[in-house]
């Protein structure tokens, strides 16, 4: 199990989720009807399930692919350690993962 910690654009907590390895991020983020879109359904075409990691967290994520990259590059308040959610698989031996949702996420499909 994995215990992410969603916060705020503001950096204060919104909640905290225990997850099971094998689920992506973005699964997890619309479980919890978090403003997390990806309008592309998590197939890596969009910017909208864009997520920024922290610095601790980030540096234990494998590295983004170059056309996960260039997604960011068109994300909307992208950092250093942005990533989009859909590319977030949950490994067996991440046990924490903190993120914080970008200013103006929203979810559109959702509610």
């Amino acid at each position: 199990m994995t215990l992410i910690r969603f916060h705020h654009s503001d950096g204060t907590l919104d909640r905290e989720v225990d997850a099971p390895a094998g689920q992506r991020l973005l699964d997890v983020a619309w479980k919890e009807k978090l403003p997390l879109e990806g309008s592309c359904e998590g197939v890596m075409a969009c910017s909208t399930c864009h997520v920024i990691v922290d610095p601790a967290d980030f540096a234990r994520l494998p590295p983004a692919s170059e056309e996960e990259e260039d997604l960011l590059d068109i994300a909307a308040h992208a950092t250093r350690t942005s990533r989009l959610a859909c590319q977030i698989l949950l490994e067996e031996d991440l046990r924490t993962l903190s993120v914080r949702i970008p200013p103006g996420a929203r979810n559109w499909q959702r509610g």
